[in-house]
Parts: C-alpha cells; structure tokens; sequence
C-alpha cells in the first residue's frame, strides 16, 4: 500500500482529531506528518500533489468531498498568493518535495474568498486537507515567459506518464474486477465483456431511440474506504452511499438518447430488452479511450450496470417520472 494512502486512512479514521496540531495563520491548525527537508514551497511555484478533502457532517464525522487517490488523478496547482490569511496556500508554503501534513481551514473563510458555497449539514465549520507533495517546479528567478513553458514541458510530461501507466495496467484492472466480485463474463468480439442477468422482452433499442435506464457507472478500483469507486447513478440510495449525492439531481430512470452514449454501453443496451438487466466491462476503446472525459481518465475501464425501463421511438413523448 502507498505511503500517501497510509496517511490518507490515518487521518480518515480520526488520528488526526488529536491535540498536537499547530497553531497556522488565521484560523489554520496543522500537523506535518513527514519533512523531507527540501526547499519549502513558494508563491509562484506549480506543484503536483495528492490530497483527501474531507468535512464533519452529522450523518459522517470524515465525509469525503475530494480524494485524488480514489480518482488515481494527482492535483496541479500554481501557488498564488493567498487569498486569505490561513487559507491551503499558505498552507502548502509550509510544504516542500516529499513532505505530507493535515491542514484544518476555515469553511466560513472558504465560502467568502472562493465564492463556493459550503456544503450542507455540517456538523462543524471546518474543512481538513490531508495533502502530500509529489513534485514541486520552482519558479525562482524565472520570467513569467519562461517559467509558463517549463510549466507545459512539466504538466505534459507527468501528463503523459499518467497516460502510459492507465495503458499499461488497464488489463490488469479488468481483470482484477471480475476476480474480485466472482463474475463469470462473456466477451463480445468488440472486446466488451458482460453478464445479462435478466434479457427483457423481444424487442431492441436502435440507435435512433431515447432508453429510459436505471444505472449505475463505477470505476474498476474501489475507494480507500472499500466501497463502489462510482462516478454516476440515477439510484438515490447508491449515490448516498457513494457520497456523490446531489439535491439538486433527480434520482429517476433518465432517458438518453441511444446514439450518443459511449460504444460499449450502446452494444450492451442493445442485447437486451425492456425489462433487461446487464452488467458491462467497456475496456476504454469502448468507453472515453485515450482523450478521458470529466472525471474519466485516459484509458479507463468502467463498469456500467444498467435496467432498460423503455424505449422511446423519434417524435415521441417522453413518459412522466414517476
């Protein structure tokens, strides 16, 4: 297990609600959990970074609200400078190559100076960074000029390593999904793999249609936690258990137009009926490929569960949500 996960768990269990925090800026608490010992960060400098964001609500004294491990996608962040006393800048400033610390900031400060509204039910007005260091580009000495080029050569250059890795490892991935949750699949010749645990009725989605689904979209690794690694749903009670829940989402069979989804889940709609329930495994040729999409990395497998609640033909209306 990673070192930085190591600390990720530590802190997602409560060991950093002890007593040996330091007294930061404005309102900042910290703890620094490893010095390196190299030079401390600068404004001005561009620094990769992995980190967990979590708030205490009342139903969940660690509520998750970012976590660059679950999403294997570490942070790029030019430190600017600070937009309030004891906000994560000058927090970071603390920080050099190498190092991890918990930072404790102030929601209300959060909310004023970034304009990002606070999320509700909290359960305490404090917000805890667990970050750590990958890498830092000094800016130094540099014109703005020439330190923006360096920034692209180093983004792209990490950039692409990210890539190279999601490549390499993503059969291994697919692989370790069916192993782990025992499924026994069957690969299509497009290299879709899929399990119809229930076929739905005779008739067949075209891809001129709207499908009314239930589904859910997960990554193939779990979170930190354990749980589903999911990035979407239209099930309410998954979503809450995902903590990805939204107020302002409808949580109903969503009708999308068939054309327009993703290769592999077009192909696993289609070998069912009204009624069908599938699991599918798009490698990422079927799925986002090597470009990504929103929180999809380049080549990432995803596993869709889906139910076909209907079809609806061109120039008809859409049924009412019930």
């Amino acid at each position: 297990m990673k070192k930085g996960i190591i600390i990720l768990l530590a802190a997602a269990s409560g060991l950093t609600a002890c007593n040996k925090f330091e007294k930061g800026e404005g309102d900042m608490t910290y703890k620094i959990y490893q010095s390196e010992g190299k030079p401390k960060i600068q404004e001005g400098d561009y620094v990769k970074l992995n980190g967990v964001q979590t708030v205490e609500t009342n139903n969940n004294p660690d509520s998750v609200m970012v976590n660059t491990y679950d999403n294997e996608r570490p942070a790029f962040f030019a430190i600017s400078k600070s937009m309030f006393k004891g906000d994560l800048a000058s927090g970071l400033k603390l920080l050099g190559e190498g190092d991890s610390a918990v930072f404790k900031l102030n929601l209300d400060s959060m909310e004023k100076y970034s304009g990002q509204p606070k999320p509700k039910g909290l359960k305490s007005n404090i917000a805890s960074f667990t970050i750590k260091i990958e890498k830092v580009l000094h800016k130094g000495k540099d014109p703005d000029s020439i330190f923006e080029a360096k920034k692209r050569l180093f983004f792209e250059a990490e950039y692409k390593a990210l890539n190279d890795k999601n490549k390499t490892v993503e059969p291994a991935k697919i692989a370790k999904y069916i192993e782990e949750n025992n499924l026994k699949m069957t690969t299509a010749p497009s290299g879709l793999q899929y399990v119809i645990y229930a076929p739905g009725n005779s008739e067949r989605a075209t891809l001129t249609d709207t499908v009314l689904i239930d589904y859910t979209g997960q990554f193939t690794n779990k979170k930190s936690n354990g749980g589903l690694n999911v990035f979407d749903t239209s099930n309410a009670k998954i979503a809450k258990e995902a903590g990805i829940f939204s107020e302002n989402v409808q949580y109903v069979p969503r009708g999308l137009p068939l054309g327009q989804l993703p290769q592999g889940v077009i192909q696993g709609i289609q070998m069912i009926g009204v009624g069908g329930k599938i699991k599918m495994i798009l490698p990422s040729k079927l799925g986002f490929g090597e470009s990504g999409g929103g929180p999809i990395n380049p080549f990432t497998p995803l596993v869709f569960d889906v139910e076909l609640k209907g079809i609806i033909k061109p120039n008809a209306a859409l049924p009412l949500a019930k």
